[in-house]
């Protein structure tokens, strides 16, 4: 197995006696939000799923483990604690919540997954990445996200107050929120395609799953073979979205939260 574009692939088995994987991103979760807390809660809860596999963004943002002590994100973690002593919760880092580090996800019970990573089960094999180090186009973004993902940077930052942290995420949030209303939907980026089908070769790996566009569904690409988008998480606003895709053994098929 080839690495995508010069990117090691953690390889991931699972257990043959599993029946199925749900896998979710870009909830967002953010004290504001009650309502979409409440609905990731309760899925993390109830899942007959055997695993919950978490693409990125599970976070609005995350500033350090040493914000598990203030109060929503000490509830985040004793939900993802919760959930970890019946199933198995793996969690990969997205562009919100890069700086979750190892410490909070060993004391949650949370397996963390390198971007990308080969997931195989029931025979087939699926590629898992977050999605935004495929969104070529977007220059701006790849530029930040070069600097941000450096030991340097993450060490100045992290070296920080946490009250002078969070501040400069709330910045940065409304910023990218403005940033994204300006544009519309329809102008944010997507992941390249070529790109995307250069990683499921060198991966040898059936199919794609990934987050971060907030746009879902499954489409083929130039190579032939499919990639699944998950959606993002909003049930405080005026459009209520949230899906799953499980995985099982007959193929894959998504859950509607929002639909009665």
């Amino acid at each position: 197995m080839r690495e995508p574009g010069g990117l090691p692939v953690q390889a991931w088995q699972a257990p043959p006696q599993w029946q199925s994987i749900d896998l979710l991103s870009d909830v967002h979760l953010h004290p504001g939000m009650p309502r979409t807390f409440d609905a990731w809660r309760t899925h993390m809860r109830d899942t007959p799923a055997d695993a919950v596999v978490i693409l990125g963004d599970l976070f609005e943002v995350w500033v350090g483990d040493d914000a598990c002590h203030e109060p929503f994100e000490q509830a985040c973690c004793d939900v993802l604690r919760a959930a970890s002593a019946h199933r198995m919760v793996a969690f990969m880092p997205g562009n919100r919540d890069f700086l979750v580090g190892d410490g909070m996800l060993r004391d949650c019970g949370v397996h963390r997954l390198s971007d990308p990573t080969r997931l195989e089960a029931w025979n087939k094999s699926w590629l898992l990445t977050h999605g935004d180090a495929l969104c070529l186009a977007d220059l701006d973004y790849q530029r930040f996200r070069r600097e941000v993902r450096s030991p340097e940077w993450q060490q100045r930052f992290l070296s920080m107050p946490l009250s002078m942290r969070q501040q400069q995420a709330r910045a940065m949030r409304d910023a990218s929120a403005a940033h994204q209303a300006n544009q519309g939907p329809s102008n944010w980026a997507d992941v390249d395609l070529p790109a995307a089908s250069a990683w499921l070769i060198a991966a040898e790996a059936d199919a794609m799953v990934h987050g971060h566009t907030h746009r879902p569904g499954a489409s083929a690409l130039p190579c032939g073979r499919i990639r699944q988008v998950l959606s993002d998480w909003d049930l405080d606003g005026s459009h209520a979205r949230a899906d799953v895709l499980r995985l099982t053994p007959a193929g894959c098929h998504r859950i509607d939260l929002v639909a009665p």
